[in-house]
């Protein structure tokens, strides 16, 4: 970046955060975001971001404000009017925003926002970017992926406001995830695992089997005979998760599967998610959304990771990443463009259950022995 404008971010106290794609996208712009706000006191941070990112600015305290906006140059946008554009950049100028962060994967471009921000009048814009953009942007940083290297995405985000003078403390060098907890949802989960039979003092496990690309989907079949395994090899109770879209998939699973299984596919709110998430034992998940609340409040995940892309694991959390290697890994496609799924299909039940049992804390073993035992005498 040009050493003259780190005085002015230095003294930044609004700054726009713009990332426009998905919830796990913006989990895992949290560091970077606390990284930024904690470097002057008094910043705010305001998040400019799709209904699914700012779906999650609740439980993130370092968010202050939300702007929803569906751009068309996103993947899940739609096409708008350049009236519509306009009207967006009006009222980001109307907000006399010191700064804006773009967050971008390096797969994006940084300068459609980039436009946005400078036809809002916001003086000082950061960004990765790939090409030259002259004067859209009055921070620079050459996007060195993926040509020169693979970053995980948080490690990016970090890097990025880095440039603008912000840097984690001594201590923590590479910040977790955010999710705030609400007492409420935690309490609204306990009773209602209660309510199916599920001693909240003995472990459970949380299976969250959907994801919003089909290219990210683990078989149902696989996963059901996942959970026959773990039955047999722990007798654990297992609550399937998911949207209201996705509790067909849920019943077809535990219908397969059996043992001691349950659903509450689309009956959790957000908080309620990440509540039973901090509740399990532990998680097994696809490459979503929720495999990162999970890593944020601290839960072990076994992640059925699609080789789509290389760089959205699970972030400092006790974690399994499983794929079967293929040559078309790192296609970045939502739908499988070889029809095969062989990065996730090739994935045997079996190595779902090892990593299970590798990750699953000692207490939870006991714990699981003993409910076989009684189960047996019973």
């Amino acid at each position: 970046m040009t050493p003259a404008n780190l005085p002015g971010w230095q003294q930044a106290r609004r700054i726009l955060c713009v990332r426009l794609d998905a919830l796990g996208d913006v989990l895992m712009c949290t560091p970077a975001m606390r990284t930024l706000k904690a470097a002057l006191p008094g910043r705010s941070l305001t998040l400019l971001a799709s209904a699914s990112g700012a779906a999650a600015a609740p439980y993130l305290p370092e968010v202050d404000d939300t702007i929803v906006h569906v751009a068309p140059w996103m993947k899940a946008g739609m096409p708008a009017t350049s009236a519509g554009l306009l009207e967006l950049a009006a009222l980001l100028a109307a907000r006399r925003f010191d700064a804006a962060v773009v967050f971008t994967t390096y797969t994006q471009s940084a300068l459609p926002a980039a436009l946005l921000c400078w036809l809002a009048g916001i003086p000082l814009r950061l960004a990765h970017c790939r090409e030259n953009p002259y004067h859209l942007l009055s921070d620079w940083i050459p996007d060195p992926e993926p040509q020169a290297m693979v970053r995980h995405e948080v490690q990016r985000q970090l890097d990025l406001v880095r440039h603008a003078g912000a840097q984690p403390g001594f201590a923590d060098k590479a910040p977790g995830l955010s999710f705030a907890l609400r007492a409420a949802d935690l309490a609204s989960v306990r009773t209602r695992l209660q309510r199916m039979g599920i001693d909240t003092e003995r472990p459970w496990l949380l299976l969250h089997p959907g994801a919003s690309a089909a290219s990210r989907r683990y078989p149902a079949g696989h996963w059901a005979r996942v959970l026959a395994l773990l039955d047999r090899s722990l007798g654990l109770p297992v609550v399937i998760t998911g949207s209201a879209a996705e509790a067909d998939l849920a019943e077809q699973i535990r219908a397969a599967g059996g043992g001691k299984t349950h659903s509450l596919a689309g009956q959790l709110s957000l908080g309620e998610l990440g509540a039973a998430l901090r509740l399990a034992a532990m998680a097994l998940t696809s490459n979503s959304g929720p495999a990162h609340i999970a890593a944020a409040v601290g839960t072990a995940v076994v992640d059925l990771y699609a080789l789509t892309n290389p760089q959205h694991t699970p972030w400092k959390v006790r974690s399994r990443v499983l794929s079967q290697d293929v040559p078309c890994r790192f296609c970045f496609k939502s739908a499988c463009p070889e029809g095969h799924h062989a990065c996730l299909a090739g994935v045997a039940p079996e190595r779902v259950v090892e990593a299970v049992l590798e990750l699953l804390p000692p207490a939870g073993m006991a714990a699981a022995a003993t409910g076989a035992l009684d189960a047996s005498a019973s």
